[in-house]
């Protein structure tokens, strides 16, 4: 009987994550890569907001990647948001805005005047934002490296499609360590689900190191307003914001010269500090789609601890456990081909079964830390 109620648990679990997967990856390989054409006119006006915090040893080439690309340079501007650095990250961007006349940099912590808070990012992006002279506003993070199409591809785009927000394309940095792999293959799964959920309209999802949003429509949504308590979020939940009175104007720019280059965390313990951030947020969706998808992962991924800790008295679950590990793994495999085909990561795909257990664990320990836990995030510790 106990085993009939298993095997049933089961079937039931894998059905929901086969229908799950495979509706992601019918959504993306329905989407359209879209190529900008040269004879659109660049005529938006973007103010790039980068966040900061003790970035001395990437700002400079964060910024010149910016700085440097084919978008003409009297339609843009570079706003660096310098959130309380105790190094040398200020002096950095001050001896480049002598090269560069549309570089500028606020200094957060002379404008908050020592006030307290939760989130420190949503701030600094929104005190930048006042400052903004574009239009449009286009955030990415002070580890990252953009394309030199970036602007032009967002232009293009945006001109085409009368978009009011654009999510785009990030992807880690091999650096050929075992956490380092892990991080990548993780992060573009996750990506390719924002691409096809976006493209689909099933659920809002988006990454703050490649996005594009209407400054007007920003304040229309009341900016961060209602969310400035919550210490990350500054992406998604601000989507959903908009996505809520701009359902057809909410859009994913699936380019390869669109994607944004970022570090991957170098040790384990960043690497969970990080994951835990963007878990916290989880049960503060409006989304109810995406929590309804969050809540099913989580359980999921925790019916495999269970049936290992069952298997302690009942030997005979171990190969119930075994069973739903290859099939989990089958199943997201084929998900992942092509989208680690349109990241140019195929040769990652190796290390993907040897994956799993680690993907399994660190979900259940990352998701009930970000709801239950606190975490250490850039030398702040948030509850």
């Amino acid at each position: 009987m106990a085993s009939t109620i298993i095997i049933s648990i089961i079937l039931v679990l894998l059905f929901v994550h086969f229908v799950l997967i495979e509706s992601y990856r019918k959504w993306f390989l329905k989407v359209e890569p879209f190529e900008a054409t040269k004879a659109t006119v660049p005529s938006i006006f973007f103010s790039v907001i980068i966040p900061a915090r003790n970035e001395e040893d990437q700002i400079g080439k964060c910024l010149r990647s910016v700085l440097s690309q084919s978008y003409p340079p009297h339609l843009f501007e570079v706003i660096v948001a310098d959130d309380y650095s105790t190094d040398n990250t200020a002096g950095v961007v001050q001896q480049m805005q002598n090269e560069y006349e549309n570089l500028r940099i606020l200094q957060i912590e002379q404008l908050l005047q020592g006030k307290q808070l939760n989130s420190y990012k949503k701030k600094a992006l929104e005190l930048a934002i006042q400052e903004a002279k574009g239009d449009w506003i286009v955030t990415t993070d002070a580890d990252c490296a953009v394309t030199k199409e970036w602007l032009f591809n967002f232009s293009t785009f945006i001109q085409q499609n009368n978009s009011v927000f654009v999510a785009a394309p990030v992807k880690f940095i091999n650096t050929g360590s075992f956490v380092s792999v892990f991080q990548c293959l993780d992060f573009i799964s996750l990506q390719g689900i924002t691409a096809a959920s976006v493209h689909a309209g099933f659920h809002t999802m988006c990454n703050g190191a490649n996005l594009a949003y209407n400054k007007r429509v920003f304040y229309e949504v009341h900016g961060f307003n209602g969310i400035d308590n919550i210490a990350s979020g500054d992406d998604m939940l601000l989507m959903h914001k908009i996505y809520t009175r701009y359902k057809k104007q909410v859009h994913y720019l699936f380019s390869q010269q669109s994607i944004v280059d970022t570090l991957p965390m170098q040790t384990w313990k960043d690497f969970f500090n990080q994951r835990i951030r963007w878990a916290s947020k989880a049960d503060k969706f409006e989304d109810k789609r995406i929590l309804f998808v969050l809540i099913f992962v989580y359980f999921f991924n925790l019916s495999f601890l269970l049936l290992l800790i069952a298997s302690i008295w009942f030997h005979y679950m171990i190969w119930y456990l075994f069973a739903m590990l290859v099939a989990k793994t089958i199943i997201d495999f084929r998900f992942m081909v092509p989208v680690a085909k349109f990241f140019k990561e195929e040769k990652l795909l190796w290390w993907f079964p040897f994956m799993q257990p680690f993907h399994i664990g660190y979900t259940i320990i990352a998701g009930w830390l970000g709801k239950f836990g606190k975490y250490s995030w850039k030398g702040r510790v948030v509850k």
